[in-house]
């Protein structure tokens, strides 16, 4: 999935209140100022509950696929000519209203086909937005407005605010697929509303948020609502974004889902991000850059209060794990490497990707976080996604509420009380300067924070390792004074010639007290014949 091509999966189409047909040939009313929004259709009541209701009736009908014809002045566009098609500020949502937020609609084009339809939310009562050539200037794009039906629709929007009106915060863009910025203002990794059959060998579907509404704020408010209308073979279901704009922006969720058969493998709070290189596993770069990733590491607090680190890697083959657990508190796909030096890209600013933390508002039960991580030889394409699955699957007919909070922020607004792992390293095993009898792979990880930088001078730190199959060797840890933390190392020896990946743990203790979170690893051996000496 390209997000530098606004993610392959597009959009698809409903009105609220009427069939597509009727809600094509409605009529739009034209506002009163120059630049007004275009609306077609009579006002509707809206709020929440008639929306889950909407969806509750589309999950009893047989599903419909949306149209996905690109007007053929559209449609003939490359990439650049699609990207030159620029919205006109003057035509924002709100834009003369004195508001701290603004709204642009995204264009359909390129492999974004499918439109989305878009309301506005005012007192309780909702009407369409309709499309209007007016709002984008297509003069580098080559388009003659006159080629384009008023009928077309959009690709999705974008939120801007107050602070910088040149700038998102947010897009909601392709299919179910939505990113914000923390206070950096780089965007970097993508949520989305649901995953239906991800990493299976079964083809994967990608539910769309057929409309949107956004919901006028109120004056001086830095809070913004916005809904959305979900759809596939499988699923309908309401969404509510309740979005808190700060330094770290907060999207506080209600999703109610409302599946039209059984689901083999569902995703709640599903986020997708990229890795390609990084400290641990750098073997199929030969960039000159040493690491290239949006996020580096999927970090769970547990039910029982447990904090893990696993560091991401790019397989060789698609890799799907899952984290059994009972009422998480939280987990997320984090960009822990901040530091410039370590990315050397002076022009997509990796080092500035916000980190996203899912922080469930009640007891999800039994279930699993499943990491799911596909072989990639290319920094555009977003291989990496973490997602709940409940341990039921999702029955036809019955209604699933979930709640949870996003957390687009620089490093977790909670995080742990514990060390954290600061970087994982790997190479050759063995003992320089002394000829090696077998093969073995080295890990390095450095832990810092938490009670590290007190422990005296006599402390004896211990690191607890496990591995799933092999022999560990040469594990030691031992104070790393540039990071003020410690240092676990160790070999792992293989023991047959299996190509199962092996899974590893490894924390820090001293007294019999846990000093670090826990790191996980999943490694892969090499076959007999690459285990060189």
């Amino acid at each position: 999935m390209s997000r530098r091509k606004f993610l392959r999966a597009g959009m698809a189409a409903m009105s609220m209140a009427m069939p597509w047909s009727r809600a094509l040939t409605a009529a739009a009313a034209t506002g009163a100022r120059p630049n007004a929004i275009k609306q077609r259709g009579p006002a509707q009541p809206f709020d929440y509950a008639r929306l889950k209701g909407i969806a509750r009736k589309l999950a009893e009908a047989p599903y419909t696929a949306p149209p996905s014809q690109l007007p053929p002045a559209i449609a003939k566009l490359d990439w650049d000519h699609w990207q030159s098609i620029r919205f006109r500020e003057e035509h924002s949502v709100w834009a003369d209203d004195g508001l701290r937020f603004r709204i642009q609609f995204a264009h359909l084009g390129f492999v974004v086909n499918k439109p989305v339809r878009m309301y506005l939310v005012e007192d309780g009562q909702s009407q369409e937005v309709a499309f209007d050539p007016a709002m984008y200037d297509y003069s580098r794009a080559g388009v003659a407005s006159k080629d384009l039906p008023p009928t077309m629709g959009f690709a999705g929007f974008r939120i801007l605010f107050h602070t910088d009106w040149t700038r998102d915060m947010a897009a909601f863009q392709g299919a179910s697929y939505f990113r914000a910025v923390d206070g950096e203002m780089q965007f970097g990794m993508s949520h989305r509303g649901l995953a239906i059959d991800c990493g299976m060998p079964t083809p994967e579907e990608f539910p769309d948020f057929i409309a949107y509404y956004l919901e006028r704020p109120q004056k001086d408010s830095s809070r913004l609502n916005v809904y959305g209308l979900l759809d596939s073979p499988s699923v309908a279901g309401a969404y509510r974004f309740m979005i808190d704009v700060g330094d770290t922006i907060v999207m506080d969720m209600d999703a109610a889902l409302y599946p039209r058969k059984q689901i083999e493998r569902v995703g709640i709070a599903p986020g997708t991000s990229m890795f390609f290189s990084g400290k641990n596993d750098h073997h199929f770069s030969q960039d000159w850059r040493p690491e290239i990733h949006d996020s580096d590491g999927l970090q769970l607090w547990t039910g029982a209060g447990e904090w893990i680190w696993r560091p991401l890697t790019d397989p060789t083959s698609v890799r799907v794990n899952s984290y059994a657990d009972d009422g998480p508190r939280g987990f997320g796909l984090m960009q822990r490497e901040r530091n410039f030096e370590q990315y050397q890209d002076d022009g997509v600013f990796y080092e500035k990707r916000a980190s996203v933390w899912v922080e469930p508002k009640s007891n999800w039960g039994k279930g699993a976080v499943t990491l799911v991580e596909i072989p990639t030889r290319d920094e555009t394409m977003d291989n990496i996604v973490a997602f709940w699955t409940p341990a039921a699957k999702p029955q036809k007919g019955q209604e699933y509420l979930y709640g949870y909070k996003l957390y687009w922020a620089r490093q977790n607004p909670f995080g742990p009380k514990l060390a954290t792992v600061r970087a994982t390293r790997t190479g050759v095993g063995g003992v320089v300067g002394q000829k090696r009898t077998h093969f073995s792979w080295r890990f390095v990880v450095d832990f810092a924070g938490g009670d590290l930088p007190l422990l005296g001078g006599g402390a004896k730190v211990i690191p607890n390792i496990a591995a799933s199959r092999g022999r560990i060797e040469i594990a030691s840890a031992r104070p790393l004074a540039s990071i003020q933390g410690w240092r676990a190392m160790f070999d792992l020896a293989l023991t047959d010639d299996s190509l199962e990946p092996i899974n590893l743990r490894l924390y820090l203790s001293s007294d019999g007290q846990a000093l670090s979170e826990t790191w996980l690893y999943q490694y892969s051996p090499p076959p007999p014949e690459q285990r060189t000496l």
